[in-house]
């Protein structure tokens, strides 16, 4: 039996009067002052660091530009120019520290990783900003600081979901500072000289940006050779051959090769198996949307659940609970997305997961590293496995498998890397829950409305000669678990190679 999704009304009280203050600091700017920071700093973290720091610019200077033209002396040649480049060079400082920020807090441990912003905007506002008469007012600095130290703090909570083990130490090391520095700024006598303490102030924070910096540099934050780990290369097979798989270095890289020559590189530990086709189709489409949402998706699955007023663990523990998965277990769920599932699995099982959007792996990585786990990912299609036969203890998909372009090869594809008397499971939306949801919503509608046929549940698309085939209605029917368990002993006469 699935398990029940329990409630949780004073999350979504909370989860309200927060989402509240955001929308009114949009017009409020004593609110928006501290609320803006937060939503920057999010907003550039779930973006590629290019596309990142292209929005934000025009997030920030086209406003800017309409907003501001009273207020700039139109005097001299070419005035409107002159308004133009000093609108555009203002826009571009105020968003070079968010640049820096995303650049380098990946790569930084605990507490460190939430001073690159801050430093780099104290730094803007004391000695850039004023030099080049962008608007900046003169000061020491430690207000513009600790506004942006607020934001990474909060996001750093986030992140961490609130897990008071994680984040109590540094939250705790905030709190004293930021009181010691409202102190001084309280009760800085009238006497001090406040360029001076400045001045101090900003090249201290030029030194210790210089030296998270360096700290970034010498901790890139490689992933594991592929080199160390035999035991999973040895299940690697080429997805359009089935010819086994090396790993070879060559000028510092690792690739797959097999015995007739293919080449399968891998990059950030991840080894690419897509092919020219795999991108067509069903799959092309929807692979554009998980790229261009991959980032913010996990945020999404958390807000939508606590403005719900909905229990979080047990939403995902509704569908998971129903594999049957034990310490030690080889596990292999396909479109794997940003690894959300993988938290609902006991832990010493060996998780492998593959998916055909490259940016939901990479924010599957920084999953796994959040909450201490260790997964292979592979960049990949789920209708071509690159795994051997019988490779997998336990094999599911949740949450993709209706928008595959071949659903049927799919499952046969589970089918064969699943080992004898295993147990799968096939989860996703319903039709009910696409249209009601997914159809509304302004930005997916453009790629779930033209749909040419409706969802059904996949389970006339189960092999017959699978065992215990059965379909679990969750979440008040707006999501099917289709469970079936492969047969010990192979029947005669049955192919369950892909393509079969």
């Amino acid at each position: 039996m699935p398990t029940e999704i329990r409630s949780n009304r004073s999350a979504q009280i909370i989860a309200w009067f927060v989402t509240s203050l955001f929308i009114v600091g949009f017009f409020f700017n004593p609110i928006g002052n501290w609320t803006g920071p937060i939503l920057g700093v999010w907003f550039v973290g779930t973006q590629k660091i290019r596309r990142g720091f292209v929005w934000m610019l025009a997030l920030a200077f086209i406003p800017a530009l309409l907003m501001g033209w009273r207020s700039f002396p139109l005097t001299g040649p070419a005035p409107a120019l002159k308004y133009l480049v000093w609108t555009l060079l203002a826009a571009v400082l105020g968003v070079l520290p968010y640049t820096f920020h995303r650049l380098i807090s990946l790569r930084l441990p605990g507490l460190l990783s939430t001073l690159p912003l801050p430093l780099a905007a104290a730094i803007n506002h004391i000695l850039i900003q004023p030099s080049l008469h962008t608007g900046a007012a003169p000061g020491t600095g430690i207000h513009t600081f600790f506004v942006f130290w607020f934001a990474t703090v909060v996001l750093w909570i986030w992140n961490n979901e609130f897990e008071r083990s994680k984040v109590a130490f540094g939250a705790g090391i905030f709190a004293i500072i930021s009181a010691v520095a409202l102190g001084f700024e309280l009760f800085r006598p009238s006497t001090a000289v406040p360029m001076l303490t400045a001045s101090v102030f900003a090249w201290t924070c030029v030194a210790a940006a210089a030296a998270l910096t360096v700290w970034a540099v010498l901790h890139p934050g490689k992933q594991r050779p592929w080199a160390e780990k035999p035991e999973a290369a040895a299940l690697l097979r080429s997805p359009s051959t089935g010819s086994p798989l090396r790993v070879v270095t060559e000028h510092g890289r690792e690739s797959l090769v097999s015995g007739s020559g293919e080449r399968f590189p891998i990059r950030n530990g991840i080894p690419n198996f897509l092919g020219p086709d795999d991108l067509t189709g069903d799959n092309g489409k929807y692979n554009h949307l998980y790229e261009t949402i991959g980032g913010f998706y996990d945020d999404t699955q958390r807000v939508a659940t606590a403005l719900r007023g909905l229990e979080r663990d047990s939403y995902f523990a509704n569908y998971m609970d129903l594999l049957d998965v034990k310490p030690g277990d080889s596990v292999l769920e396909t479109s794997v997305g940003t690894g959300l599932n993988f938290k609902y699995l006991p832990r010493g099982v060996k998780l492998s997961g593959l998916d055909l959007s490259a940016e939901m792996l990479a924010n599957c990585q920084v999953n796994m590293r959040r909450w201490g786990m260790d997964a292979d990912l592979y960049l990949g299609n789920a209708e071509c496995l690159p795994f051997a036969d019988s490779s997998f203890d336990v094999v599911f998909t949740a949450g993709a498998f209706n928008f595959f372009s071949d659903r049927a090869k799919a499952i046969r594809e589970m089918i064969r890397v699943a080992k004898p008397g295993s147990l799968l499971m096939i989860e996703d939306e319903t039709e009910e829950y696409v249209k009601s949801t997914y159809e509304k919503i302004p930005y997916t509608s453009s790629f779930y409305g033209d749909r040419k046929q409706a969802v059904t549940v996949p389970v006339d698309l189960v092999p017959p000669e699978m065992e215990d085939i059965h379909v679990e209605m969750l979440k008040e029917g707006k999501f099917y678990a289709v469970t079936f368990r492969k047969l010990a002993v192979a029947v005669a006469g049955v192919r369950l190679r892909m393509g079969a």
